[in-house]
C-alpha cells in the first residue's frame, strides 16, 4: 500500500505576519510579541511621521533666503530643475510671483509634503528655503489656480518639488501681455483707443468728418483711457509684470 506524501499548505496571513514581524524588528530592534504591541509599534511610526510633518510645515512657513540645498545629482530629476531666468520669464509672462513659502497663505496638500519626506530620505538632507509660483491673490488668499512649490539648487537654480492645483485658464497670457512692461501697456492703449474711434458715427461733429477729425476724435479718447489707466494704477498701486514678479506686496 503507497503512503501519500502530503506536503504542508502555505497560509498567506501567517507569511504576511512573519514578514511583518521581521520588518518591524528590522527597523525597530524590538520582536513583536502580541498585539497591543504591534499597535504600539505602528502608533510609534505614526508619531514619528507626523513629527517629520509638522517639522516640514514649520520650514514651509518659514523663511531662509541664504541657504541653499545640497542634492545627489545622480538621483534628480532634470526635467524639474529650472533656472531663475527661466521662472521670470514665466512669471513676467502670466503674472505670476515667485516668493517664499512663507507667503504661501492657502494650504499646502499633504502630496507635497510627503514629496518632500521622499526627497529629503533619497538625498539624505533636511530642505529649506521654499519657493512658491503662484498668482498674487493666492499669496493672500485661498484659491485653486496652479501652485508649484520649489527648492534652491545653489547657482540660481531650483528644483520643482510639487505641482497642485487646476492649470491657469489659456488666455490668461493673452490677457496680462498688455500688464507686461510700459511698451505693451501703450500699445494696448493706443489700440484700444484707435477701435473706439473708428466705431464713433460719421457725422456726429461734422457733416463729413475728415482725416485730420478722425485723429483729433482718437486723440481725445487715448487721453480719455490713458487717464482712467493711470488714475486707476496709482490708485491701487498697480506696476507692470517685469517689477513685481518677486514682489511681497499685495498691492503691487
Amino acid at each position: 500500500m503507497k503512503m501519500k506524501l502530503k506536503l504542508p499548505r502555505t497560509n498567506i496571513e501567517l507569511q504576511l505576519l512573519k514578514s511583518r514581524n521581521k520588518r518591524i524588528y528590522k527597523k525597530q530592534g524590538v520582536k513583536p510579541t502580541g498585539r497591543n504591541n504591534i499597535l504600539q509599534q505602528v502608533q510609534v511610526i505614526f508619531n514619528q511621521e507626523k513629527i517629520k510633518e509638522d517639522n516640514i510645515r514649520e520650514r514651509l512657513a518659514s523663511g531662509n533666503t541664504s541657504y541653499s540645498n545640497t542634492f545627489d545629482f545622480d538621483l534628480l530629476q532634470s526635467e524639474q530643475i529650472f533656472h531663475i531666468s527661466d521662472i521670470e520669464q514665466v512669471c513676467i509672462d502670466y503674472r505670476l510671483r515667485f516668493l517664499d513659502s512663507k507667503f504661501f497663505k492657502a494650504e499646502i496638500p499633504s502630496e507635497a509634503i510627503s514629496k518632500i519626506k521622499q526627497l529629503e530620505k533619497q538625498h539624505q538632507t533636511e530642505l529649506k528655503n521654499f519657493k512658491i509660483i503662484a498668482p498674487a491673490k493666492l499669496l493672500k488668499l485661498e484659491n485653486a489656480d496652479d501652485p508649484l512649490l520649489f527648492t534652491p539648487m545653489g547657482n540660481n537654480y531650483f528644483y520643482l518639488i510639487h505641482k497642485w492645483g487646476k492649470d491657469l485658464s489659456t488666455f490668461r497670457k493673452v490677457y496680462m501681455w498688455p500688464f507686461k512692461s510700459l511698451e505693451n501697456f501703450a500699445i494696448t492703449l493706443l489700440a484700444g483707443s484707435f477701435l473706439l474711434a473708428l466705431l464713433v458715427p460719421d457725422g456726429m461733429f461734422s457733416p463729413k468728418q475728415s482725416t485730420t477729425e478722425f485723429f483729433m476724435i482718437f486723440f481725445f479718447i487715448f487721453k480719455w483711457i490713458a487717464g482712467l489707466a493711470i488714475f486707476y494704477g496709482f490708485k491701487y498701486g498697480k506696476n507692470f509684470n517685469a517689477e513685481i514678479w518677486q514682489s511681497k506686496y499685495y498691492n503691487a
